[in-house]
């Protein structure tokens, strides 16, 4: 028996709605993955401090950084395919759990290599984000599901900038309050972990697999949910067909790729090459991240509007013009030799960046609908593999500036590829239907709606 996925999806996001499953899910969702990015990158703005004390040399950070996005590539992958077979709550809820262990451990580490083999784990928990995309999909109809996915994944991804700001504050708290700095900064890491186990369990109490209910259930009655592909290789092997996937790949490696490179290396950066404290270095670099609290979901936002006049294509255009933009203002970027002209020419990029990445995603549900999963983990797994190559690129480099500004040529490139984009008739007209009734669902409710209140005030 299959089900009709598409009947019960939410036409309108309704902020402060907590009842319906579909608003549940978009704010456990980016909560979850607020909670991992700032996991994941809590260690960056600390790295000057956590360098010192293991007296590490540029090539051992450089190898710290890709290790921290390396694995992700890796778990990314699985996680897309373990959503369509076993539901994004239990993929979530484990996550969460399994993933805060190393986050202690990483507290613990005492030598390079032990820091290194914790913040490779580490690097698993980025998977997080493909989870947040896939439960947003399946939750939100096709007139909304851009602003959706990129909205979760922006307010989730802001916790990058947060980070940045936030850990070397509670650092120089609990040094004033007579904690030595060495045990300070271990102390510090143990927020992010507490934090993860805390969401864990609020996301298995809150949250279920789609509209109808969860997919264990729902399976049991009979009915067809997730993907009807036997195990997460052939969901995978299925989504690696097609073309269209690849292209988002290397789109995503440059705009996702790229933020997680800058969380990585942007707060040393101000301290090396302006001389910036700890502090200010941090608040800088936060500026990058928290830009993501609004510019992620502008980017779907836009696709959203666009694609109810240019359909499908109007979506591809939109993309291509953000990352064209985010390339040239990363250039310019690179090129700055002041600390203003460096903070200001960095936020006109981060937000093309983060609006870009929004963009993306507004696009990857419409590609295959038959292997969703599979869809988003591969293309979500471009954002680290741009990442790991952009570090191994530093490593090859004299200097940051010059690594800067070859990415940002290799960005302009990954643009015009976006441009090779196709969709068939057939494919665009059936997305146009979907859209099309998501609207009309949208346009019926609110009549009801606005009939019932009008009763409630006659009466």
């Amino acid at each position: 028996m299959s089900l009709n996925l598409n009947a019960n999806k939410a036409t309108k996001i309704n902020l402060f709605n907590f009842s319906s499953a579909a608003m549940r899910a978009f704010h456990m969702s980016w909560l979850a993955f607020f909670v991992c990015f700032f996991a994941w990158f809590a260690c960056a703005p600390l790295m000057p401090i956590i360098a010192g004390e293991f007296h590490l040399t540029k090539d051992q950070i450089a190898n710290i950084n890709i290790a921290a996005v390396a694995i992700t590539i890796l778990v990314r992958l699985m996680v897309g395919p373990l959503c369509d077979k076993y539901g994004p709550r239990k993929t979530y809820t484990a996550l969460l759990l399994i993933g805060s262990i190393p986050v202690f451990g990483v507290a613990a580490a005492n030598s390079y290599e032990s820091f290194l083999f914790f913040r490779l784990l580490i690097g698993a928990i980025g998977a997080s984000f493909v989870i947040t995309q896939y439960h947003t999909s399946i939750m939100f109809a096709p007139n909304v599901v851009g602003t959706a996915n990129a909205t979760t994944a922006g307010w989730g991804n802001a916790g990058g900038g947060a980070t940045q700001a936030l850990m070397p504050l509670l650092l120089s708290a609990l040094v004033m309050f007579g904690v030595e700095q060495a045990l300070g900064w271990r102390v510090a890491l143990l927020v992010p972990g507490f934090m993860m186990v805390i969401v864990g369990i609020m996301y298995w109490k809150f949250t279920q697999d789609a509209p109808q209910g969860n997919f264990k259930e729902l399976r049991a009655q009979g009915i067809t949910v997730g993907s009807d592909k036997k195990g997460g290789l052939a969901i995978l092997m299925h989504a690696a067909k097609n073309y269209r996937v690849w292209i988002l790949f290397g789109a995503y490696a440059a705009c996702f790729g790229i933020e997680i490179f800058i969380h990585n290396i942007v707060a040393m950066y101000y301290v090396d090459s302006f001389k910036f404290g700890l502090k200010e270095a941090g608040m800088a670099a936060g500026i990058f991240g928290l830009l993501a609290l609004f510019a992620r979901a502008l980017g779907g936002i836009i696709s959203d509007k666009v694609a109810t006049k240019k359909g499908l294509d109007g979506r591809t255009k939109v993309l291509f013009s953000m990352i064209l933009m985010e390339g040239l203002f990363l250039i310019v970027f690179s090129q700055m030799n002041t600390a203003m002209l460096a903070i200001l020419s960095m936020t006109i990029f981060a937000l093309f960046t983060h609006m870009a990445c929004g963009a993306t995603y507004a696009l990857v549900p419409f590609i295959d609908r038959d292997a969703l999963g599979g869809v988003a983990g591969i293309i979500g797994a471009g954002g680290n593999v741009g990442a790991v190559a952009a570090g191994f690129l530093l490593k090859g480099m004299l200097d940051i500036q010059t690594t800067l500004m070859v990415l940002g040529g290799l960005v302009v490139i990954a643009a015009s590829c976006v441009l090779m984009i196709r969709f068939s008739v057939e494919h665009k007209e059936k997305e146009q239907k979907l859209f099309e009734a998501a609207v009309l669902e949208r346009e019926r409710l609110e009549q009801n709606a606005t009939a019932t209140l009008k009763s409630n005030s006659a009466a």
